[in-house]
């Protein structure tokens, strides 16, 4: 039910903006860390695993002593504030609208460029029409891996805890997971745990991307062949399995040439020859209609997962009775 009922609403409702949304407090408190560690000389591995240990330690104590506290109260009460954490943290909706705000502002190359800035970090002031197109089509699907399925099957199958472990390590990942000298050692453990719980999603999103596109009538045997063939052209071990299949059930290349802070870090393309490279708007289209098709399956996946499989916590939450 609580499965169910966070997806609805963020079907219907999107993700919630507010000062307080639990990703601006993670991330506000994780800039918090990393200064205090970084100020006592912590700046490697024990340091960053330190970091880890606290980020995501808080995420949990914090969500169990509100659950706690509230079920005292009223145990409805209790639900309803995992009900509202779980809604905020799933993203399905919100993925779609980014998507769509690069194509509904193509025409002018401008707009859709600022409007791509809210997708990826890569470069974008030199980037032409097909170029937005296709990176906007890499981010839709390399998200749905972190962003969609790893969230929703961690809270089908581990409950709340589950949930809101996999986002803190993702904002973690985000926020010092980078292959720099400040963050080279320190964001160690949270670039490897983040590559840890998207491991296995990353590697069943070829199936569910390719059922989605088998239900439009697109290319599901493409977009298998193009996850086994390129998924090792991206630098994570996770985000070249959705990129290939994306591409190969649209039957497009994707990637090409990627630069950040003006040097150049990527080149080739993803996908056969002969598949074309200069994209429009009809091929975004058809990548959200996609993206779209293979979140639903993946609900309706983890419906069933959250069904079938007995919560993990009947004896540690008693609360939840």
């Amino acid at each position: 039910m609580l499965v169910v009922s966070a997806c609805l609403a963020d079907g219907l409702f999107g993700d919630p903006v507010y000062r307080l949304h639990p990703i601006r407090l993670l991330g506000g408190w994780s800039q918090r860390c990393e200064q205090a560690l970084f100020a006592l000389g912590l700046t490697g591995r024990l340091g960053g695993l330190l970091h880890w240990c606290l980020v995501v330690g808080a995420a949990l104590v914090t969500w169990w002593t509100v659950h706690w506290l509230l079920g005292l109260w009223q145990p409805w009460a209790a639900w309803v504030w995992d009900l509202f954490l779980a809604y905020s943290l799933l993203c399905l909706r919100d993925l779609l609208a980014q998507g769509r705000r690069v194509l509904n502002s193509l025409d002018d190359l401008e707009a859709a460029r600022r409007s791509l800035t809210r997708l990826v970090s890569r470069d974008t002031a030199q980037l032409n029409r097909p170029a937005v197109v296709r990176a906007s089509i890499e981010s839709l699907s390399e998200n749905l891996t972190d962003g969609v399925l790893t969230p929703l099957w961690a809270l089908c199958l581990f409950g709340l805890p589950g949930l809101i472990l996999v986002k803190a390590v993702s904002t973690l990942d985000s926020m010092v997971g980078y292959h720099n000298p400040r963050f080279q050692d320190f964001g160690w453990a949270a670039a490897r745990s983040d590559d840890l719980v998207n491991w296995l999603p990353a590697r069943l999103s070829v199936v569910v991307i390719a059922l989605a596109a088998l239900l439009l009538r697109q290319h599901p045997m493409s977009a298998v062949r193009a996850a086994l063939r390129w998924h090792k052209l991206s630098e994570s071990p996770n985000s070249g399995w959705g990129e290939a299949a994306c591409a190969g059930a649209l039957r497009v290349r994707l990637i090409g040439p990627i630069t950040y802070r003006g040097q150049l870090v990527q080149q080739a393309f993803i996908g056969e020859a002969e598949w074309p490279c200069a994209l429009d708007a009809g091929h975004l289209v058809k990548a959200l209609h996609l993206i779209l098709v293979s979140g639903l399956l993946a609900v309706a996946c983890g419906a069933l997962l959250a069904a079938a499989v007995p919560s993990p916590w009947p004896t540690a939450w008693p609360v939840w009775h």
